[in-house]
């Protein structure tokens, strides 16, 4: 009989703030390939020539602001979330980060050595985009190659409009809701529109006209955009939400070629101008807290929208070891288990 394991998956943090740790952590991030999609030379340029030698303080100083006594919150949340998910589980259940440590590498001979022979791997991402899901599929399967080739791997999909995950994303924000807004802003990671093009089998439909995202097409199963609309639409549905009291954008930009639109931080900046004066933020693109959604949005987007005129902010927070998400990836795995 297989032996069964599963391995939950997310981005990954530095070791410590400290500049030399986060500078590792960057520049193992910032050279993957499907990260910054530059021919190798361009890329290396880049990153070692003009991001690593400046950028490295400033990112410390940020991870500073959110960093807790027990460590990084991305991986000390996803720690609890892999313990909460193996509570009353006889099988391994394993964590490992694409960038930094637990290792996938590492992770994966460790399940080997518990005679792991059927696997089920969970990238804690909702979305497809090339620079988070795909570029640790990718990282996975080129290890169990290396390692462990027969292994009979199921990969769980993104799962961006999956009704148990929707309904797991407007539980968890049910409370915020309950208080009363006057706007909610959906703010998702962003990335270069290239990649869209990138990602398009068609290489003719993504951006290609204002509405490529909503009329039907091959292309959606791979497109970022598409996808979050998608979430986008199912919790507003879910929610009730009015239409005229909600919207989407995107953070997180790097470097000057063209990202997704519109921009987070501008539209933080402009919606006090149209009368939003108590501003609830969603970030669904993460499933756990991260320098992106704790220090990005709550502390410097707030401080924005505050100086622009707004009264009241609030960054409802990712599900991170919440029972609604425990129970999505516990259901998640019965269905595995089950096939």
């Amino acid at each position: 009989m297989a032996k069964l394991g599963v391995l939950l998956l997310n981005l990954g943090s530095p070791a410590s703030t400290a500049v030399p740790d986060v500078r590792e952590y960057l520049k193992e991030f910032l050279l993957d390939e499907r990260v910054i999609d530059s021919p190798p030379l361009v890329r290396n340029a880049i990153v070692r020539g003009l991001i690593l030698p400046t950028r490295p303080p400033k990112t410390a100083a940020a991870y500073q602001r959110i960093w807790t006594p027990e460590g990084s919150p991305l991986v000390t949340v996803s720690e609890k979330q892999r313990d909460l998910v193996a509570a009353g589980r006889d099988i391994p259940i394993a964590l490992a980060m694409r960038y930094g440590e637990p290792a996938i590498a590492k992770v994966i001979g460790k399940l080997i050595a518990q005679d792991v022979d059927r696997l089920f791997v969970m990238p804690l991402y909702p979305h497809y985009a090339m620079s988070s899901y795909e570029t640790v599929v990718v990282r996975v399967m080129e290890e169990i190659a290396a390692q462990k080739p027969a292994m009979d791997v199921t990969l769980l999909q993104p799962f961006y409009q999956d009704e148990d995950y929707i309904e797991a994303m407007v539980a968890n924000a049910k409370p915020y809701f309950d208080q009363g807004y006057d706007h909610i802003l959906f703010s998702y990671h962003g990335i270069p529109e290239r990649h869209l093009r990138k990602g398009d089998p068609s290489h003719a439909h993504c951006l290609a006209r204002p509405d490529c995202c909503e009329s039907c097409h091959p292309a959606h199963h791979t497109c970022y955009r598409h996808q979050c609309f998608a979430t986008t639409r199912a919790i507003v549905a879910k929610a009730g939400i009015p239409a005229e009291k909600h919207s989407v954008s995107f953070q997180s930009r790097l470097g000057r070629d063209p990202w997704l639109k519109p921009y987070t931080d501008f539209v933080l900046e402009e919606l006090p101008a149209k009368g939003v004066k108590k501003l609830l933020v969603m970030c669904p693109a993460f499933t756990t807290d991260c320098l992106e959604t704790l220090e990005e949005i709550s502390m410097e987007g707030k401080e924005s929208f505050l100086k622009a005129g707004g009264q009241e902010f609030a960054q409802i927070p990712c599900l991170n070891a919440s029972p609604p998400l425990i129970k999505f990836l516990n259901g998640r795995i019965d269905q595995w288990i089950a096939q």
